[in-house]
């Protein structure tokens, strides 16, 4: 009888942002194919109602208060979900932010702001995560990237800029972790009905009506819509896809 090659009883996956959004969207998907699930995020309320919701699913659920920006934080994260839940085999990094502003107008404390949160976090957890990963023998990393990664947007300047570098680092990070047997992933989530997106409609004018016109699925995603992204790209039915971006947009990037 064939393997289930979506199973995921017995892998440990750690979720950057995984209390709420996007990211409680993928953890939804990896525990419902048996994933144990550690949330990491700063806001420990929403991270105990996402642990909350994962063990109801039936699986261990953990939280880990974590400055993901913070190489010590991130370390003594990493430590932890080690030594509660035994092993590490997936790490999912979807921590983000974004201050909506045009380039002229953006200071560089904001700059940092939002590159350290989106960017430089996803190499500091994916650094430390590696050696689990390795040790792991089939390692998966799943970046998220965004269609900021494809276009530009004139309010979305730092914000662009983190994830179009985060489909470059997770090409590189293919290439130097094919020989362990890790492959690595991005997606880049279109317009999702977020905490995030809500707030870019009441900043930008026009926005809800543009994304309709523009979205042949003719809806915004919801977040369970990265459930089923989540398990292929950290199951064994991904084993030979690694370094690339796949959209989950309902067709915006390919609108014409």
């Amino acid at each position: 009888m064939t393997s289930n090659r979506f199973d995921l009883r017995g892998k440990v996956a750690i979720v950057t942002g995984g209390n709420g959004g996007i990211g409680l969207g993928l953890a939804h998907g990896l525990a419902d194919a048996g994933a144990d699930i550690a949330v990491v995020g700063r806001n420990e309320t929403k991270s105990a109602a996402a642990v909350a919701d994962l063990k109801a699913r039936g699986v261990k659920a953990i939280s880990v208060a974590t400055d993901v920006t913070d190489k010590e934080a991130v370390a003594a994260m990493i430590d932890r979900v080690v030594r509660e839940l035994g092993r590490i085999d997936i790490l999912i990094n979807n921590a983000g932010m974004s201050i909506r502003k045009p380039p002229h107008e953006l200071e560089l404390d904001e700059w940092n702001k939002v590159i350290d949160t989106n960017l430089t976090s996803a190499f500091v957890c994916s650094k430390l995560a590696y050696p689990a990963l390795k040790a792991s023998g089939n390692g998966k990393v799943i970046n998220i990237g965004s269609m900021m990664s494809i276009f530009g947007a004139s309010f979305a300047t730092a914000y662009a800029a983190s994830k179009g570098g985060i489909v470059q680092y997770t090409r590189a990070c293919a290439n130097a972790w094919a020989p362990d047997n890790i492959q690595v992933n991005a997606i880049l989530p279109g317009w999702i009905d977020t905490d995030l997106t809500r707030g870019a409609r009441k900043q930008v004018s026009g926005l809800h009506e543009r994304v309709l016109a523009r979205t042949p699925a003719g809806r915004w995603g919801d977040i369970d819509d990265f459930a089923g992204i989540a398990v292929f790209l950290a199951s064994a039915a991904s084993n030979f896809v690694t370094g690339t971006a796949i959209p989950v947009d309902g067709g915006f990037s390919v609108m014409a």
